[in-house]
């Protein structure tokens, strides 16, 4: 039996297909994102089926649409060419807030994400709000909880806030 794909055959021969370089984070810009939105969704859906999925993401017309004013950035980690991973973004006037994740759902794909964004949430100008599972991988990578009141409601202002008792 032959290994050809249909499907991968029509896409390489008559869409439009990003190239990606192997193991580097990328960002997409805004035809890219138009073109990639269902592979990007499915991503995104298949990272947050265990919760019911996100909340802004129900159609890969979210992608491009009620959430195109995002920042994705996409990996290609495998054999194939296709999209493995994606962290979304939006800057925000307290700096560059993550806001989704998408992954293939392999342990190299969940890893290669979470690990991107823990190395930028070490820097300067990035955050994110996170509890549970992700909030204690977030921290055993060395990312560090924001525990200043007056910070806090800075960033997240607008939003009714309830501090926990760590301070976070």
């Amino acid at each position: 039996m032959s290994d050809f794909n249909l499907t991968k055959f029509f896409r390489n021969q008559y869409l439009e297909e990003i190239n990606l370089p192997k193991n580097k984070w990328v960002r997409l810009n805004r035809k890219e994102v138009s073109d990639e939105k269902e592979a990007i969704f499915k991503l995104i859906d298949d990272a947050y089926a265990q919760i019911g999925g996100h909340p802004n993401y129900r159609s890969p017309d979210n992608v491009d649409g009620s959430e195109g004013n995002s920042d994705y950035e996409v990996i290609d980690f495998d054999e194939d060419p296709d999209i493995d991973a994606v962290s979304v973004s939006k800057t925000k006037p307290s700096g560059i807030k993550y806001v989704a994740t998408g992954h293939d759902g392999t342990k190299t794909g969940r890893s290669k994400v979470v690990n991107h964004k823990a190395d930028n949430l070490k820097k300067s100008g990035f955050y994110i709000e996170v509890s549970g599972k992700i909030q204690d991988i977030l921290v055993a990578k060395g990312v560090p909880i924001v525990t200043n009141p007056e910070i806090i409601k800075r960033v997240l202002k607008g939003k009714e806030i309830e501090l926990n008792h760590d301070g976070s």
